[in-house]
């Protein structure tokens, strides 16, 4: 049938029809968005955990480290970082929490002679492992030579980084005992590796002062050095 637009009760009727058949489209497609949208098997999603819940504390696990030369039988909660550990838990505060991140050096610790961030590691990952802190290092009136000559240079202000800064310049002498390269050696093949100032900078380089007193550091680490060699 030839469709008249002169006739205005037809082109009413049909233009009604296309309106219904538009919406009832629409109508279906948010549905089937909506449907989409739910979770599959109709299951409810969980309901969210606020974001200043403290999530529920493992069990706690035997760990044995050795501490200073002393076994030490811990129950530790597995997250437990190596510093809570030896702070919190064994009571030896020398190493400090400072940036916690790793980036200021404070909470430097020696294991198994090797120098480490104790705020970066879990404790349960040392399992019978030495560590040594800035307690074990050396006892009141039998200093390490490193605490001797950081009081004999005056290398230090307030003292807060001290402790990790002796414990790093520990675990530098023995690398550099090992002939292990920084990046600033200039020939690695030349051993032993020269300890000049630009040496222990570098490799001292992980460890912040506030209050500058870094000068003073490096010549504290180059009296022992000269000696040691």
């Amino acid at each position: 049938m030839q469709n008249d637009a002169s006739d205005p009760e037809r082109s009413f009727d049909e233009l009604s029809r296309a309106a219904l058949t538009r919406r009832g489209f629409i109508q279906t497609a948010v549905a089937t968005i909506g449907g989409l949208a739910t979770p599959l098997g109709g299951a409810e999603a969980a309901p969210a955990r606020p974001a200043n819940a403290t999530p529920a504390a493992a069990a706690a696990v035997p760990v044995l480290l050795r501490i200073n030369g002393r076994e030490h039988r811990l129950n530790l909660e597995p997250r437990v970082t190596l510093l809570d550990a030896l702070r919190e838990v064994v009571g030896l505060t020398g190493a400090k929490k400072g940036c916690d991140r790793g980036q200021c050096g404070a909470c430097t610790v020696l294991v198994e002679g090797r120098r480490i961030n104790a705020c970066l590691t879990l404790a349960i990952m040392h399992e019978g492992q030495e560590v040594t802190t800035i307690e074990g290092l050396g006892q009141q009136g039998a200093l390490h030579p490193l605490q001797a000559a950081f009081i004999e240079r005056d290398a230090f202000q307030c003292g807060y980084c001290t402790p990790g800064q002796i414990c790093s310049a520990a675990g530098l002498l023995n690398e550099a005992a090992a002939n292990a390269a920084s990046a600033v050696t200039k020939d690695v093949r030349q051993i032993p590796i020269a300890l000049d100032a630009q040496e222990i900078r570098e490799r001292m380089s992980g460890n912040l002062c506030r209050c500058g007193a870094y000068p003073n550091i490096v010549a504290a680490v180059q009296d022992v050095a000269s000696v040691k060699r």
